[in-house]
C-alpha cells in the first residue's frame, strides 16, 4: 500500500527581483495630479462672473448657521486674535501646509504603499471633483470678505490671495465645500491606514487644526468644513484599501516565500 508522509522542505530564500518605481511612473502620476489641480482651478474662471451670487450665498449661509445654532465664526476669530502671535501662525499654516503635505503624503504612498496609493488617489480626486461642482453651482464669498470678520492674511501681510477678489491664482469664491478640511481629513485617514505605529492616531490632529485655522483666518465657515467632511467620509469608505488583499510591497511577498511550510513529499511514497 502507498504511504504518504509529510516532510518539512528546506529551501533557500528565493531571490525576488524588486523593480524600482520607475521615473516614468512618478512622472505619470505627477502629471495626473497636475491635470487634476488644473481642472480644479478652472473653477476660478468659471465663477469669475458670479460675484453677486457669491455674496448673496454668503448672506444666506450666515443665516442658516444662525438658524442651526452654530457659534459665530466672527466671535471665535475675535477671541483668537487676542492671543499674541496666533494669527501669524494660523496664516502660515493655512498657506504652507495644505498642498505641500498632501503632495508629500501621496508621493510617500506611491513609493512605499502602492496598494493604498491607488485608493487614496481616487478618493482625493473624487472629493475634488465633487467640490468643483459645488464651487461652480454655489459660489460663496468667504467670511474674510464679509463685514464683521478680519482678513488676517491682508492685515498681517501674509495673504495668499491678494487684496481684491480677482487677484491671485486661486478661486476666491471656492469656499463651499472646504477642500482644506476635506483633504486634511483624507490625509489623516490615509496615514492611519497605511502605518502601524501606535502614534498614528495623532494624525487626526491634522484635520482638527486645519478646521480651526480656516475659521480663525476667516477663510471658511463652519458649514464649509462640515459639508466637506460629509462628502469625504463616504468616499473614504468606498475607497477603503483594506478591502483589497494586495501585499503592500514585494518585500512582504518575499517574507511569505521564506516561510517553511510542511508539504507532501512524493519521494516518501512507498509501495508494500
Amino acid at each position: 500500500m502507498a504511504q504518504l508522509t509529510l516532510e518539512r522542505v528546506e529551501h533557500r530564500s528565493l531571490p525576488v527581483a524588486v523593480k524600482p518605481h520607475g521615473i516614468w511612473r512618478i512622472v505619470r502620476e505627477v502629471t495626473l495630479l497636475a491635470v487634476l489641480f488644473g481642472v480644479y482651478n478652472l473653477g476660478r474662471f468659471l465663477s469669475a462672473d458670479h460675484t453677486g451670487s457669491a455674496f448673496r450665498h454668503a448672506g444666506d449661509l450666515i443665516r442658516w448657521e444662525a438658524w442651526l445654532g452654530l457659534p459665530s465664526e466672527a466671535a471665535v476669530q475675535q477671541h483668537a486674535l487676542r492671543i499674541d502671535g496666533l494669527a501669524e501662525v494660523a496664516n502660515a499654516f493655512y498657506a504652507s501646509v495644505h498642498f505641500p503635505l498632501t503632495a508629500v503624503v501621496l508621493l510617500w504612498l506611491m513609493i512605499r504603499r502602492p496598494a493604498e496609493y491607488g485608493k487614496a488617489r481616487w478618493a482625493l480626486a473624487s472629493l475634488t471633483g465633487l467640490a468643483l461642482i459645488g464651487h461652480m453651482f454655489f459660489p460663496l464669498a468667504p467670511p474674510r470678505m464679509m463685514p464683521g470678520w478680519v482678513d488676517t492674511g491682508v492685515l498681517l501681510g501674509q495673504s495668499v490671495y491678494g487684496p481684491s477678489t480677482d487677484s491671485g491664482v486661486a478661486n476666491q469664491f471656492a469656499a463651499m465645500p472646504s477642500l482644506h478640511v476635506g483633504w486634511s481629513l483624507m490625509v489623516a485617514v490615509f496615514l492611519i491606514r497605511a502605518t502601524r505605529s501606535r502614534w498614528r492616531w495623532l494624525w487626526i490632529a491634522h484635520p482638527v487644526l486645519t478646521f480651526t485655522v480656516v475659521v480663525v483666518t476667516a477663510n471658511h465657515y463652519w458649514l464649509d468644513g462640515l459639508i466637506a467632511i460629509a462628502l469625504a467620509v463616504p468616499l473614504l469608505l468606498i475607497f477603503d484599501s483594506r478591502r483589497v488583499r494586495i501585499p503592500a510591497d514585494v518585500g512582504e511577498l518575499a517574507q511569505r516565500l521564506n516561510d517553511k511550510p510542511a508539504v507532501a513529499s512524493s519521494s516518501s511514497a512507498r509501495t508494500r
